[in-house]
């Protein structure tokens, strides 16, 4: 194959007298040369049997790896490449290894992300529906719903039984995204290598979602029904829609939110502040502490906040981090000294 388009780009040379495609012969040789001799001694399609030499990758593609079929003190034997089971991830040298490590500390502020977002719409419908004490019931359920959901998923990954989980780190972007970088070592097959690279990062908003689902759908429409009048039926119809596009924006989303989540909660909370100061007519102080709910809504927006700047620094000091937190009433201490100024009749009369 190889002498094969050696010659015909010679015959182009002496044709056409173009450089080009002497330059693109001379590329082209060179890839199937690699691949080859890469090929003579690692089938990435074929198992391998014998000792590895340390680093030396045995498959082609950042995700495919070996199986470990055989291991004795005179032989070893792998499978061949292709994608790693889940809870392993291919090493230096292409063998799938299982993972051990225990998750960062921003990997479980992205899970915590995750599972607030759900909460935070389970909240924001039933106080849109609900009035009065039976809102606060359903808010109540809504709570324990999601902690549940999050604890049973915990203790179901590995080593289940346990609230700690084993975890493979995020390297790169392209770890979320593992079936865009199937390799295709002899231009004609391809290797599919798509696995969770991420384990568990992935999967387990998937499995909280589905717990969270099933327990409203077991508990809360008893509670609507028997104690709330029925109050709570828009409400879970609302999530019953917003469950599956949030398992939607996770699916096609995620490397691109676990990256940026931070910075998502710090500029949604400054947006939600102004959005329910100005909504709910907040003008001076006083209006803002004489309401509970907004009171409420405001720790909440604060907790947003507090939340972003914590995963944005990651507490990696915190001597000079936490004093950040105080941040947080800036928005609040903004909107309320300058909305005076922004009143249109105030302007239009030159009161201002």
């Amino acid at each position: 194959m190889v002498i094969l388009v050696a010659i015909s780009c010679l015959m182009l040379y002496y044709r056409t007298r173009s450089s080009f495609f002497l330059m693109s012969g001379v590329v082209l040789l060179t890839l199937m040369l690699v691949s080859e001799a890469e090929g003579a001694t690692f089938n990435p399609f074929e198992p391998y049997q014998g000792s590895l030499v340390q680093g030396q990758k045995t498959c082609p593609g950042p995700y495919c790896g070996r199986v470990q079929l055989l291991n004795t003190s005179t032989n070893d034997s792998y499978g061949p490449c292709g994608a790693c089971p889940r809870g392993q991830r291919g090493n230096a040298m292409s063998i799938c290894e299982p993972c051990t490590s225990e998750p960062l500390f921003y990997d479980w502020l992205y899970i915590g992300f995750m599972v607030n977002l759900s909460l935070g719409l389970h909240l924001f419908f039933i106080d849109f529906f609900s009035k009065g004490y039976r809102a606060f019931l359903l808010h109540g359920a809504a709570v324990v719903e999601c902690i549940l959901a999050t604890l049973m998923t915990l203790l179901l990954i590995e080593p289940k039984g346990s609230l700690t989980i084993h975890a493979c780190g995020v390297q790169t972007l392209s770890d979320w995204y593992t079936m865009l970088n199937n390799p295709t070592p002899d231009y004609t097959r391809t290797l599919h290598c798509t696995q969770e690279a991420v384990y568990p990062l992935y999967t387990v908003v998937f499995v909280i979602y589905t717990f969270e689902l099933l327990l409203m759908m077991l508990f809360r429409p008893l509670l609507s029904v028997k104690l709330c009048k029925n109050q709570g039926r828009n409400s879970i119809y609302a999530a019953l829609y917003f469950l599956p596009l949030l398992v939607l924006l996770h699916a096609l989303c995620a490397g691109l939110i676990y990256y940026s989540f931070p910075y998502i909660l710090i500029i949604s909370s400054l947006l939600m502040h102004a959005v329910h100061f100005a909504y709910s007519e907040i003008e001076t102080p006083k209006k803002l502490v004489s309401n509970l709910r907004n009171l409420v809504i405001l720790l909440a927006h604060w907790l947003c906040h507090a939340y972003g700047i914590i995963s944005l620094t990651g507490l990696a000091d915190p001597p000079s981090n936490l004093p950040l937190l105080a941040l947080v009433v800036v928005p609040m201490v903004f909107y309320l000294s300058t909305e005076q100024f922004t009143e249109p009749h105030r302007i239009q009369s030159n009161e201002i």
